[in-house]
């Protein structure tokens, strides 16, 4: 069983700034993705960014140079970094795992998602 847990999220002025964390637990044997998506009011769930084992990562253009991911690969955490916040980033957050889990034996990779966060901004 793995889960995923968010914290960080919350109520900002616009121009500010939050920190996202999600942790990954339970029987994980590899994690090959971790990112981020929103699901901004009214719209469609879109990606905001992912980062790769290897370290490799994707911003959405409309989070570029504003927002930063990282991942703790020791600890199945990923981070984002929220910085210049403006009202078009309100959205429910939610944190995404691409893994293999292993019990002693290995399963196929999977997508897990975290029950998400809520990132208001305003004024």
């Amino acid at each position: 069983q793995v889960q995923l847990v968010e914290s960080g999220g919350g109520v900002v002025q616009p121009g500010g700034s939050l920190r996202l964390s999600c942790e990954a637990s339970g029987n994980i044997g590899w994690i090959n993705v971790m990112g981020w998506y929103r699901h901004p009011p009214g719209k469609e769930r879109e990606l905001v960014a992912s980062i790769r084992s290897g370290g490799f990562t994707y911003y959405a253009e409309f989070v570029k140079g504003r927002f930063t991911i990282s991942r703790d690969n020791a600890n199945n955490s990923v981070y984002l970094q929220m910085s210049s916040l403006n009202l078009g980033d309100t959205a429910f957050y939610y944190c995404m795992a691409n893994l293999r889990e292993f019990d002693g034996s290995w399963f196929d990779s999977k997508d897990y998602w975290g029950q998400g966060t809520q990132v208001t901004v305003s004024s």
